[in-house]
């Protein structure tokens, strides 16, 4: 029991009894405590006032949606990391949660072996970084007539400029690779980066006109 309380509670979010009793069954038998939510008004009064190590939160649920929850969580800045679930047929809406904090998204149907290995990366990378804790050149760097990156974008940034592959970057995030793709594209976007190439030097300019 004691295992349990150590490695924390996760809140699952989810309207389907069968995919909160699945996801219960596998985190439980990996050691977290798992508190599930049929809908996100019940999550919210409790992920106000309780820090959770994670929280798995579905895309369509009665009410607000999974979208507007994670907004309301101000889910960049919310102290532990939030994965969405989502059918196939939301992928789209998932890459918007992503884009408004969400760590990553896991699509249905799932194993739930893969979900424990997935959630203990995402946390152990998330510790990870909030040991350092420690602001990163990327982390204050301006860039000039640019639409501002979110921390996370940053975050990526940084391992790209270190030389880091998606699948590196990935690992070092607790975010897939996927993902990483998508938040790569939308710095490139954002920075008016041609390429990787382009996207360095534009990185080093800024870099090198921070220190004049």
């Amino acid at each position: 029991m004691a295992e349990k309380a150590a490695r924390g509670e996760i809140f699952v979010v989810d309207d389907d009894p069968a995919v909160r009793d699945t996801l219960s069954m596998v985190l439980s038998a990996a050691g977290y405590q798992v508190i599930c939510f049929a809908d996100g008004a019940a999550l919210l009064a409790i992920a106000r006032t309780r820090t959770p190590a994670c929280i798995l939160l579905d895309v369509h649920i009665p009410g607000k949606s999974g979208l507007d929850i994670l907004k309301e969580l101000h889910g960049e800045d919310y102290p532990a990391p939030i994965f969405m679930i989502s059918g196939q047929g939301d992928i789209a809406m998932a890459v918007s949660a992503i884009k408004n904090g969400a760590l990553d998204f896991i699509e249905k149907p799932f194993r739930g072996s893969e979900i424990v290995a997935r959630l203990e990366e995402a946390i152990e990378a998330y510790a990870r970084r909030q040991a350092q804790n420690a602001p990163s050149r990327i982390a204050t760097m301006h860039f000039p007539g640019r639409e501002p990156l979110t921390r996370r974008e940053r975050e990526v940034l940084e391992q790209f400029t270190a030389g880091a592959s998606n699948k590196e970057a990935g690992r070092q995030l607790g975010i897939s690779p996927r993902t990483i793709e998508d938040h790569r594209a939308n710095i490139m976007k954002k920075l008016g980066a041609r390429n990787a190439a382009d996207l360095v030097r534009i990185v080093m300019t800024t870099q090198r006109q921070g220190q004049v």
